[in-house]
């Protein structure tokens, strides 16, 4: 190949790839139930950069995510760090057991690093933990 053909396919490497990566965010976003905007775009360019192997756990995220519906529970966004979190908002001890022994399934089937927020129901998502 000429070094004009490499140069050509290094481009088209390069956008294929930050393609994929925006509807990587967008598609996230939708799924936790938010709709895309340039702010939110940022913030979750940010959690991915934060979040350790953040591709290997991205599908259990959300899949986490629809699991927690039933027991009042979700992922969203966290506003003060630049992490997921984990949200159980159920007041019925039941369903707050019932979706913690789902999250610690979650981040040990998968390897998830976790940070309990100190007397919430409240996890953040710190990445794969080897």
């Amino acid at each position: 190949m000429t070094e004009v053909k490499i140069f050509f396919v290094m481009i088209l490497f390069h956008k294929f790839f930050l393609i994929r990566i925006v509807m990587l965010r967008e598609a996230m976003l939708n799924h936790l139930g938010y709709k895309p905007n340039d702010a939110l775009m940022e913030k979750m360019g940010k959690i991915i950069a934060n979040t350790k192997d953040y591709e290997k756990i991205e599908k259990h995220i959300a899949d986490l995510h629809d699991h927690l519906k039933v027991n009042k529970g979700f992922v969203a966004i966290s506003n003060s760090e630049d992490y997921l979190k984990i949200k159980i908002e159920s007041g019925e001890e039941e369903m707050v057991a019932e979706a913690i022994n789902k999250i610690e399934h979650f981040a040990e089937k998968y390897k998830v690093k976790l940070d309990k927020v100190e007397g919430k129901n409240t996890f953040y998502i710190l990445g794969f933990n080897k």
